[in-house]
């Protein structure tokens, strides 16, 4: 998953519940892209949850001017 972005896995995610829906999946290939699609929430709810860090990051200052706080993870960025 190290080239894939939010809207991507979204997309593949969306894709793999159509496809297990319309239950003309073999039971083998189903539990194949369900687990793959519980892959793909993991990282979109960990995308999810970065972003929402970063966007708390903006702050007002005493004058209610906004500002943004440089956002420094604590998890090493994956190739992307």
């Amino acid at each position: 998953m190290a080239n894939l972005t939010f809207e991507k896995a979204m997309k593949k995610l969306e894709q793999i519940v159509r496809e297990l829906e319309s239950g003309d999946q073999p039971l083998e290939k189903a539990i194949k892209k369900f687990e793959e699609g519980v892959q793909l929430s993991k990282f979109c709810s960990e995308k999810l949850d970065e972003t929402e860090q970063r966007v708390t990051l903006l702050l007002k200052d005493q004058t209610g001017n906004v500002f943004e706080k440089p956002f420094i993870s604590e998890i090493e960025p994956e190739d992307e």
